[in-house]
């Protein structure tokens, strides 16, 4: 296809995950082996990784502390291939989330109040954002505010430019914790172009609790929206003007689920945004996602396997 975009925007966080996996089943008040490594992410930055891995032009916009994490974290953005917007305050230190991954693959997070938390919107690169053909949010950036204001903000710029919008509800635990109400509220009113939420995160929104019921019932909440559904061992469920559709997982070997939903709105993002029809880009999601989980980390160093999978469709 010509004349399709081939950039995008994902804005919010950046954080350096401190992820600690368990070789066997951590007892309470016991100890056992593992892994404990400092690993690149932020749900927001590992969409533009990933956008960018598979061939895309991936603005990021976020906040960083002048801290030597924050440096690291801009130079990672620049080995990623990433164009790179941050803005370094040396009010607030660059983001941290604690990830634990225990012995069977399931991961929990808990996440530290960095910079990427007190985004303004005076700090927003308005003259991006204004051409920008598709942004990419997430709800790591709603949940309190700063830095909402300016991500609700970056959303009406691009809108108004023309540009499309996706949105991934990120977090069920922190949804239920704001409150669905108010969730909706400062949400369903974006404009979202593409709602990507898990399983849980649908569940918890809408209070169904069948894949297709849920995707439904959020197409109801968010009018205009197409729904990916992302299903984890299941695959994902697309729900589009041409009704549900399933998309079968590509694996089910579970090492690490850190980061398959960002990995998945990269590649999703990247096929769609360049041409791909709604089911081959989500396919194509289900097997970039499918790599991730078996490798530690959100964003794992490519090898031949995954240079294969980007490879097999070509931009």
């Amino acid at each position: 296809m010509t004349n399709v975009p081939r950039e995008m925007c994902a804005l919010g966080d950046f954080a350096w995950d401190v992820l600690i996996r368990t070789n066997t089943e951590l007892l309470h008040g016991g100890d056992t082996f593992g892994e404990v490594m400092l690993l690149p992410g932020g749900s927001a930055a590992n969409v533009a990784v990933w956008a960018a891995r598979c061939g895309l032009d991936a603005h990021f916009v976020g906040k960083v502390g002048s801290d030597r994490l924050g440096v690291m974290a801009r130079e990672n953005l620049a080995d990623e291939g990433v164009i790179d917007h941050t803005i370094v305050t040396e009010n607030h230190p660059t983001g941290s989330v604690g990830v634990f991954v225990d012995h069977t693959g399931e991961r929990s997070m808990v996440s530290g109040h960095g910079a990427d938390h007190y985004l303004l919107p005076s700090e927003l690169p308005r003259d991006l954002l204004q051409l920008t053909p598709h942004l990419h949010l997430t709800a790591w950036s709603f949940f309190v505010d700063p830095p909402r204001a300016a991500a609700r903000e970056a959303a009406r710029v691009v809108k108004a430019g023309g540009g499309t919008l996706s949105f991934d509800p990120s977090s069920f635990q922190l949804i239920d914790e704001m409150g669905v109400d108010q969730f909706l509220a400062v949400t369903t009113d974006l404009g979202i172009d593409f709602l990507l939420p898990n399983k849980e995160e649908g569940a918890v929104l809408t209070g169904e609790t069948e894949p297709e019921a849920i995707a439904r019932s959020l197409s109801d909440l968010y009018p205009g929206a197409r729904i990916v559904l992302k299903l984890d061992a299941d695959g994902a469920l697309l729900l589009s003007d041409d009704g549900p559709a399933m998309v079968p997982p590509a694996t089910n070997n579970l090492v690490d689920a850190t980061g398959a939903g960002d990995s998945f709105a990269g590649a999703f993002l990247a096929r769609f945004l360049t041409g791909s029809t709604e089911l081959e880009a989500a396919e194509f999601g289900c097997d970039v996602a499918a790599w991730v989980i078996e490798n530690l980390g959100a964003r794992a160093t490519p090898d031949p396997r995954l240079a294969t999978i980007l490879g097999s469709q070509p931009l």
